[in-house]
């Protein structure tokens, strides 16, 4: 467990620099360059989730139950997720009006995301795991719309052509992740 939350620990943290130290990262942006900044925020965010990756591996090597959670959990998982996939999609579609209303569709999208995997799953890596996403998640939301009102920022409205790509590639990436990449890549099938 105690690489799991070094892991987290780490990517969470440099995901959070911005909510907690805004100051100190417009020093560290002014004093390494933009690309210095983005280059050194990449690398603590690959270590991060590198050991988030193997700590949940090993976490879960300890099965340790926390809650059982309901049959139906999996299946509501399952569908929660599409909003999870489209939120994040709508994140880089521009002009779209998911965005225009939200401003930070990636980040109500991990909230989904999160929340789908703690209904499917009850072992304390799981808890742990999704359970400081989803915590993080609504924290940074919370930040970034705050930060939004106070510099009077707004997003430009979008039509429906726009709002349906993000849709479309977003429901394209659930069933993608969903009934292939889920399983190779956790060794959990999603589906079935």
């Amino acid at each position: 467990m105690t690489v799991l939350v070094l892991g987290l620990f780490i990517f969470l943290g440099v995901h959070s620099v911005r909510m907690v130290a805004d100051p100190w990262r417009t020093a560290q942006i002014a004093r390494l360059g933009l690309r210095g900044w983005k280059g050194l925020y990449t690398l603590v965010s690959i270590a991060g989730l590198a050991l988030v990756v193997w700590g949940y591996g090993l976490a879960s090597a300890h099965h340790v139950v926390v809650w059982a959670p309901p049959v139906w959990g999996r299946h509501v998982a399952a569908f929660v997720t599409i909003p999870a996939f489209v939120l994040l999609a709508a994140a880089y579609v521009p002009g779209n009006r998911i965005k225009a209303a939200l401003g930070h569709p990636m980040l109500a999208g991990v909230q989904a995301w999160a929340l789908a995997h703690l209904l499917a799953n009850g072992t304390l890596a799981a808890v742990v795991l999704f359970g400081a996403f989803l915590a993080w998640a609504v924290a940074d939301f919370v930040s970034a719309r705050r930060r939004d009102r106070e510099a009077g920022a707004s997003y430009p409205t979008g039509n429906l052509a726009r709002d349906a790509m993000a849709g479309v590639i977003g429901l394209a990436a659930w069933a993608l992740f969903g009934f292939v990449l889920h399983g190779w890549m956790t060794g959990v099938r999603a589906f079935g």
